[in-house]
């Protein structure tokens, strides 16, 4: 399966790329050629997808190994963007700066209650979260969750591959609960994370039922006596009516600022069917208070 996969991923590079065919992982000669901004993109989008479907089909083998596993837990990465409703097909990807903040304070020793606020630049859509992390066991944490974002009719209209014509506002509620396994071997940290989400939306859109899965590493490194880490993750859903119709992956870095704050750069890609890719740019910041005995 993996080399039939590098197999069509090195033909869907040469494409891309004008180059001449390339024998499995084996060198190549490269032909030079003029390559635009926005063919770059297309490319970049391509190859995201043909990395999606590979992803798609290891996703269940690292689940199982995730929940067999045993080592020392490990901390997730887990703030969330929302996710509009789906449109029809055209125009290319968009472009979303966005800034989010959380704010994490135990409430018992296993107990912890995080509050978001996003807002999604582009999109001109503000999202509030409230996460109650729960860890049950070493190797597992329950997470009962509840989301709220509206989305104007201004940002509506960005969203459709086809230049919109939406008048009204879109708002969703969203109650979710989830399951993180979170593992380490040596320093690596590895966390698979299984969701149901039940969608409460407007009559005419109707509730519906969700399921997103969800894969992420991150890696500790030491550098001028702080530690930044590097994470990345993949993720997939699954809705009720339509099947398996999103895909987001996400990588960034953890910054430390100070005692109990930390900064987070990050970069997500979301691709999801009858709506235009969203790419987007994400500035976090996280405030973490202390746990105070009593």
């Amino acid at each position: 399966m993996t080399r039939s996969f590098g197999s069509r991923l090195q033909k869907l590079w040469c494409k891309l790329t004008h180059s001449a065919p390339m024998w499995p992982y084996g060198p190549h000669k490269e032909v030079g050629g003029t390559v635009t901004v926005a063919s770059m993109a297309t490319s970049v989008e391509m190859l995201m997808r043909e990395l999606t479907r590979f992803a798609r089909y290891l996703a269940p083998g690292v689940l199982v190994v995730c929940v067999m596993s045993l080592g020392t837990p490990c901390a997730a990465q887990d703030v969330d963007a929302p996710t509009p409703p789906d449109a029809g097909k055209g125009r290319g990807s968009a472009f979303a700066p966005s800034a989010w903040v959380v704010t994490d304070v135990p409430v018992q020793k296993q107990i912890d209650l995080k509050l978001y606020g996003f807002y999604i630049g582009e999109l001109n859509t503000p999202v509030a979260q409230v996460d109650v992390p729960i860890r049950t066991t070493k190797f597992l944490t329950v997470t009962p969750s509840y989301m709220y974002y509206s989305v104007p009719a201004s940002g509506l209209n960005k969203l459709p591959p086809q230049a919109g014509s939406f008048t009204d506002s879109y708002k969703e509620h969203q109650f979710r609960i989830d399951g993180t396994v979170p593992f380490a071997i040596r320093k690596l940290e590895i966390s698979a994370r299984n969701m149901y989400v039940r969608r409460f939306r407007r009559s005419s859109a109707g509730d519906t039922n969700r399921y997103r899965g969800r894969m992420a590493i991150a890696y500790p490194l030491a550098i001028h006596h702080r530690i930044w880490k590097p994470f990345a993750s993949y993720e997939t859903f699954f809705e009720q009516k339509v099947g398996w119709n999103r895909d987001r992956f996400w990588t960034g870095v953890t910054l430390p600022l100070k005692n109990g704050v930390l900064f987070q750069p990050s970069y997500m890609w979301e691709s999801s069917k009858g709506s235009r890719d969203v790419h987007y740019l994400l500035f976090g910041l996280i405030v973490r208070t202390r746990f105070v005995h009593r």
